[in-house]
């Protein structure tokens, strides 16, 4: 969503590297470009003034004026700011001392309530708690049956009595969850609104009333990501007529611009809490302004990164793989391969993965037009083979390499291909397991403590051999008198051989092939 503001941010930041100092037409300049890129992502104008009034005031300042690198200082200070529109710290959920915690999801017909429901149930069911997903909005056709599947599918308790289509008294039936989720022991209940096409009255007074009703701990208001500053002005209205805690963004993987989401946390006053940006259960998570301010400005997201592979990867299974590779290459087989890339294939969309490392997006289009079927076809492949095949790489030859090509549906090349990936990646992470730094890269050792490092060490110091002297005569002979100079001035205390004391600077003479080449 945010490629054409990271873009514009990173062509206006690559014009102040290499500036020693930067000069108020500078900071004017880089102000102008940010601003346009801000306006360009649709972020409504008083934010963008009030953003580029405070980067202004802080780039003019001592902390740029006195910094060793000003365009880092810039790219910091804009990154602060950044995180401030978006929020500042990350919200978290408040939960009642007495269960159940009531949150209340409201916002406009089509914004994705109902589907971000489920996401919020099977996000808190991983965290530990038992939700309740309760059907409110009677009048939305298929509604409540919409609720129903989503509870299934996300693995949630669901309470839905009335059958909706415009039958029922949504008040009634967000009292009665109350009731029903303390008697079946769940902790967190979920109120799902009805929604319309524009803000009405009748739309803020039925709101109202479920909120009355209920007491919820958290008023959530589902703004869709590509809404446009429209959103914004929802947010106002809403703000006024029902009150609501915290923002939950949805459909934050679209293409549209964006600038809704830094305008609503800066606007409403209230921060984004969740954002959804895809469309499987999984696809939800906390809003993190730092993490969300560094992908904009192209630095990517460790630190999410980092929480999924928690999130898929045993940490018992981490260290047995790791000591399967120390105690050599041929301890990592195929099928260890083949489990390794469906663990992978769980943290979600490999394109998405990518997008979080620091750097990647210079490489966006090639990201972009990643093919994430190549993976299935590497694990058919894999498929294909034999047990034995599978332990033992090795004993693939033309015939088996033929049968395999033929039962998973590629050609002869493909199957090769894989083998000969599988060898290097096979090599050089059990070198790196054992300590033995990169293969190909003589320049990275083990690492202290770990290893591997030795031998090479050894071997180095083994292969050294002297100064090469000059086939040229005349050079040769220059090269010594210079080498015995260099001694003798080292002997006397003076290793560089230049005057000092009382040496005079006239009686100091250049090597005669110095004075050749200077003419």
């Amino acid at each position: 969503m945010f490629d054409t503001l990271s873009d514009r941010l990173a062509s206006t930041f690559k014009n102040l590297r290499g500036k020693g100092r930067l000069s108020e037409a500078d900071i004017d300049a880089t102000a102008r470009e940010i601003r346009i890129a801000l306006l360009e992502a649709d972020v409504a104008l008083p934010v963008v003034r009030a953003f580029i009034k405070q980067v202004k005031e802080r780039a003019t300042g001592s902390e740029v004026s006195q910094a060793l690198n000003p365009a880092q200082q810039v790219i910091k200070i804009v990154n602060e700011e950044l995180i401030g529109i978006l929020g500042g710290e990350t919200r978290r959920l408040r939960f009642a001392k007495t269960a159940p915690t009531v949150i209340m999801l409201a916002g406009l017909q089509g914004a994705g309530k109902t589907t971000l429901a489920g996401k919020l149930g099977r996000w808190l069911k991983a965290q530990g708690h038992a939700p309740l997903l309760v059907a409110c909005d009677l009048q939305r056709p298929n509604a409540v049956n919409q609720l129903q599947v989503v509870s299934e599918r996300a693995a949630v308790a669901f309470y839905g009595p009335q059958p909706g289509n415009g039958v029922g008294d949504p008040v009634q039936v967000a009292k009665d969850s109350i009731e029903y989720a303390r008697t079946k022991q769940h902790d967190v209940v979920i109120v799902d609104t009805a929604g319309r096409l524009g803000i009405d009255q009748e739309l803020m007074q039925q709101a109202a009333d479920i909120r009355d009703a209920v007491s919820p701990d958290e008023v959530l208001f589902v703004v869709d990501a590509m809404i446009g500053q429209d959103a914004v002005n929802t947010a106002e209205a809403f703000r006024d007529g029902v009150g609501f805690d915290g923002v939950v963004l949805s459909k934050l993987d679209g293409d549209a611009r964006g600038g809704a989401a830094l305008s609503v946390a800066h606007v409403t006053g209230k921060q984004i809490m969740f954002a959804s940006n895809g469309e499987k259960l999984d696809d939800f998570d906390a809003f993190h302004p730092d993490r969300m301010a560094s992908r904009i400005l192209g630095m990517g997201d460790m630190l999410s990164l980092i929480e999924k592979a928690e999130q898929t990867f045993s940490q018992a299974e981490a260290e047995k793989m790791a000591a399967k590779l120390a105690k050599g290459p041929k301890e990592f087989t195929l099928d260890d391969f083949l489990a390794q890339m469906e663990q992978v294939r769980k943290m979600g969309s490999i394109s998405k993965l990518l997008g979080m490392l620091p750097g990647m997006g210079q490489m966006k289009d090639q990201i972009n037009n990643l093919d994430e079927r190549e993976v299935d076809r590497t694990a058919a492949i894999i498929k294909s083979m034999t047990p034995a095949e599978r332990q033992e790489p090795t004993i693939i030859n033309g015939s088996r390499r033929a049968r395999i090509a033929k039962g998973s549906g590629v050609d002869v090349s493909a199957v090769k291909g894989l083998v000969e990936r599988f060898f290097d990646a096979r090599k050089m992470m059990s070198k790196m397991a054992q300590g033995g730094g990169i293969p190909g890269m003589p320049g990275m050792p083990g690492m202290p403590g770990m290893g591997g490092g030795g031998a090479r060490k050894k071997k180095q110091v083994k292969q050294a051999k002297g100064k090469r002297k000059s086939g040229n005569p005349m050079k040769r002979k220059a090269e010594e008198e210079a080498a015995a100079a260099r001694r003798e001035a080292a002997q006397a205390g003076n290793p560089l051989g230049l005057p000092q004391g009382d040496q005079e600077p006239q009686n100091f003479e250049l090597p005669e092939e110095f004075k050749k080449f200077m003419g």
